[in-house]
């Protein structure tokens, strides 16, 4: 700021009388709180005016002519908010207090003001209180800086009018504001317009306003260019947003994961199935760190292709080298393979990963044992319930009583029953139903003795209804044949 520019300024302030406001959208409030006049013959708008003059009056407790901004924040905060007839007055009382001569609105009044308009979409409202605040800036702009409030309360009002589509609205404010700062506007605020733009499918009023900012001088950030990539690859324009790419590194700007992730998707997108994979490759190169959301859009994409095996390859690739994040879960791969009739790769994947410290989900181990059993492969799904069992993962007693019915079908009740008592140590509570399963497995090995036991257990855990329930076992393992008897 010039020297003269600053005396002009400091100046003006000095003889500072505030400018008017707008003309009200509703009733307003009179100069005298003790004879309000209210141009309507709404006799609802008179009373609740007439109530709001008395709220406000028995809240200070002193002339309306001797109220300050601290004294009008409180009460617009602890008494007016709260009313559930009179709240929607706040930007009356905010207005009235204007026209006292003695007066003046601060930031914390402004403040206050917009969040209220902002929280309430009152944007027409909104838009007279900024025409006021740049009529009117609060005494800390006395000087020859501005007030530093200024920016984030034109941050939040922009933002608000990018939302609801009013763009030249927030256009406008954005001008406002640019007179009333200090130096140039923080990247973050064109941040916000670009992306209010992008997101309402206005694109080419987006890169026009990117335009701007680089005309201005202001350089963009990461963050301005993932809206602009995100813009071109939502509009099909995917050479596009790898120009924004390159010109991205070539700025100095380091791409992060989200703009890899909104890369990798438009690829897969455009069916350049080889280019996400191999831009996910270039994202471990530069040393960006992987998230969740990468690896599902790697699994995403190549499975929509059909080439889950390749997905699968791929972790465990991101696996070796350290890149795989935490947290990562692999249910939608695993259950992807078993869909695919990869089971034995699925079981592989999840030993490798499982071995890393990469824990599987309940419902992950679930569909992978599911999956063993369909194809016959028991060894592999007892392997795989003992190892959640000693995990403390518990599984559910339909799944393990299938694996228990397989085990027995196989000949080994034995070892059935060993796995039926590591679950109870790890707080698992078998039903009849798996009692039934090792007794009739015990019966067909001729077992009798070890099935006795176990009917004798039955019969202490309320598990056989009846003495001829219990009778009908016992006969069952008396007359079974083997050479365990």
């Amino acid at each position: 700021m010039s020297r003269n520019t600053a005396l002009k300024r400091f100046s003006k302030s000095r003889h500072h009388h505030p400018a008017p406001l707008p003309p009200p959208q509703h009733p307003d409030l009179s100069p005298s709180l003790s004879a309000l006049t209210v141009p309507t013959t709404a006799i609802t708008g008179q009373t609740q005016l007439r109530h709001l003059t008395a709220l406000l009056e028995s809240s200070l407790k002193k002339p309306a002519v001797s109220i300050t901004p601290k004294d009008l924040l409180h009460f617009l905060k602890s008494r007016l908010r709260h009313h559930p007839t009179l709240s929607h007055l706040d930007f009356h009382l905010f207005r009235y207090a204007a026209t006292l001569d003695s007066f003046r609105h601060d930031h914390s009044t402004f403040e206050y003001m917009v969040r209220c308009l902002v929280s309430t979409d009152r944007l027409d409202s909104l838009s007279s209180l900024l025409e006021f605040i740049s009529s009117n800036p609060c005494p800390c702009s006395d000087g020859i800086f501005s007030c530093p409030k200024i920016e984030p309360m034109f941050r939040v009002s922009i933002s608000s009018f990018c939302r609801a589509g009013r763009f030249d609205d927030a256009l406008h404010a954005f001008d406002v504001m640019k007179r009333l700062i200090d130096g140039k506007p923080n990247v973050a605020l064109y941040n916000i317009v670009i992306h209010g733009f992008v997101k309402l499918g206005k694109l080419d009023r987006a890169v026009e306003f990117y335009g701007m900012m680089i005309r201005n001088r202001v350089n963009p950030d990461s963050v301005t260019f993932n809206i602009l990539i995100s813009g071109y690859c939502r509009n099909n324009k995917f050479g596009l947003a790898l120009e924004v790419f390159r010109e991205m590194k070539e700025k100095g700007c380091l791409p992060n994961v989200v703009s890899f992730n909104t890369l990798i998707r438009g690829f897969f997108r455009d069916g350049k199935v080889e280019q996400a994979v191999g831009m996910a490759r270039e994202m471990t190169e530069l040393g960006c760190e992987f998230s969740c959301v990468t690896c599902e859009i790697l699994i995403d994409g190549l499975g929509r292709k059909g080439k889950v095996v390749e997905a699968a390859d791929l972790m465990i690739e991101f696996l070796r080298k350290g890149v795989l994040p935490e947290g990562f879960d692999y249910l939608v791969l695993v259950e992807m393979l078993c869909v695919d009739g990869n089971m034995e790769q699925a079981f592989e994947l999840m030993k490798e990963l499982w071995d890393k410290g990469y824990a599987p989900s309940l419902i992950a181990c679930t569909t992978l044992v599911e999956g063993l059993r369909g194809i016959g492969r028991t060894e592999k799904s007892v392997d795989l319930v003992r190892r959640m069992l000693n995990e403390g993962m518990l599984p559910d007693s339909v799944t393990f009583s299938c694996v228990l019915e397989d085990m027995c079908g196989m000949g080994g009740a034995m070892e059935a029953n060993k796995l039926r008592l590591l679950a109870s140590k790890k707080g698992s509570h078998p039903d009849g139903m798996v009692y039934k399963i090792l007794i009739s497995g015990y019966t067909k090995e001729g077992r009798r003795k070890e099935g006795e036991v176990l009917v004798n257990e039955m019969l202490d855990r309320g598990f056989i209804p009846d003495i001829t329930t219990y009778n009908v076992l016992m006969d069952g393992l008396s007359k079974s044949s083997g050479s365990f008897r």
